[in-house]
């Protein structure tokens, strides 16, 4: 082999080396053709040696950093992360005022500010019982909100029954109302909760409690949810009690609050009488609201009187009253799981959420 073209071919995998392809394809022409090949080499050509390891050299060309990058594998992207869904227990308080409390976090929560519904359970039931019948865990996945369940102290009551029918459970700051408000507000410290979007909802002492913390405190509750409860002022004491669940309380013991409300409520219901449920939306609806009635069929289940309570002046909507046919003391649409459901009436769940997210405070000043 002549030395030219052996000097042609070396030239020409140096240049493939450094990614210059087309001048080594300019060399490998020349060597096959006898022609005088590319222009002399830079500087660079005193590195030209063919069998040792390749090395970095300072201020090489960009087309060799070009050609390396090209062979390296792209680096792999991070995944987002995104926390789980999680249901916690905590509790808030002390001495006599402690209460013990579950909290359903959504999954990703932290990114925005979500909203917060204040579930309060029924009498024999506590968090876990109540989270399972009425599915609202499954309904803030979902929709991507917050559900803080307190959970009544036996001390407190024997039966696990929200006091609502005490004098002293039923003013602002005062018992069980600033308990409860005391413990949304911590809890709604610690998590990134939309102040303007804050809901409370129960069942039969829970609902009859819920009424009583509308009422309390509007500025803080943007709607209110009452399943087979009673309206707030319905009582005073226990005969009291007694005598509004069996027949309903007069409706000068309530007291007037415009917190858009929501009730459930079932005809067949032997503990609680359905004329509370009359008064609880007599309570934020007043008596010269319009209202709309429809007929809601649920399939094989239950069927259902709706009626939507709006302003006569400017068509807000304060309150919808479903009359569940045939329904007991029970939440409506409920999972046998937990205690005190009726899984053949319409979604209790899903049209309390529904309602409560049509429903936000005002921005404030």
């Amino acid at each position: 082999m002549n030395p030219p073209f052996q000097q042609l071919l070396s030239e020409a995998t140096r240049l493939t080396r450094i990614g210059d392809l087309q001048a080594a394809t300019a060399a490998i022409q020349a060597a096959l053709g006898g022609g005088a090949g590319p222009a002399p080499a830079q500087p660079e050509a005193a590195f030209e040696v063919i069998d040792v390891p390749a090395r970095e050299v300072s201020g090489a060309p960009r087309a060799e950093a070009r050609a390396q990058r090209e062979l390296e594998p792209e680096p792999e992207r991070e995944p987002e992360v995104h926390e789980p869904a999680r249901f916690v227990s905590g509790s808030s308080g002390s001495g006599a005022a402690r209460r013990d409390y579950k909290l359903y976090i959504p999954p990703g929560a932290g990114a925005r500010p979500l909203p917060l519904v204040l579930m309060l359970h029924g009498c024999t039931q506590d968090p876990d019982d109540f989270a399972k019948g009425t599915g609202m865990n499954e309904a803030a996945l979902a929709q991507g909100f917050f559900v803080l369940y307190p959970a009544q102290s036996r001390k407190a009551n024997p039966q696990g029954c929200w006091n609502w029918f005490k004098h002293s459970h039923q003013q602002r700051g005062r018992g069980e109302p600033e308990i409860l408000v005391a413990m949304t507000r911590e809890v709604m410290a610690r998590h990134p909760i939309d102040p303007q979007r804050v809901y409370v909802a129960g069942l039969s002492a829970g609902g009859a409690m819920a009424a009583i913390l509308g009422c309390a405190y509007p500025e803080l509750f943007a709607a209110v949810g009452v399943h087979s409860g009673l309206a707030a002022g319905a009582a005073t004491d226990l005969p009291g009690a007694l005598a509004a669940m069996r027949g309903g309380a007069p409706a000068r013991s309530t007291e007037f609050h415009s917190v858009p409300t929501i009730v459930f409520h079932g005809d067949a219901d032997g503990t609680v009488h359905p004329s509370n449920g009359d008064q609880v939306v007599a309570a934020c609806a007043g008596r010269s609201s319009s209202v709309q009635t429809e007929q809601v069929r649920n399939g094989s289940g239950r069927a259902c009187t709706r009626r939507v309570h709006t302003d006569a002046v400017d068509g807000r909507i304060l309150a919808e009253h479903w009359l569940v046919h045939g329904a007991p003391h029970a939440w409506s649409g409920g999972s046998p799981r937990g205690s005190y459901t009726d899984s053949r009436g319409p979604d209790a769940t899903a049209e309390m959420a529904r309602f409560f997210l049509q429903h936000s405070q005002p921005p404030r000043q």
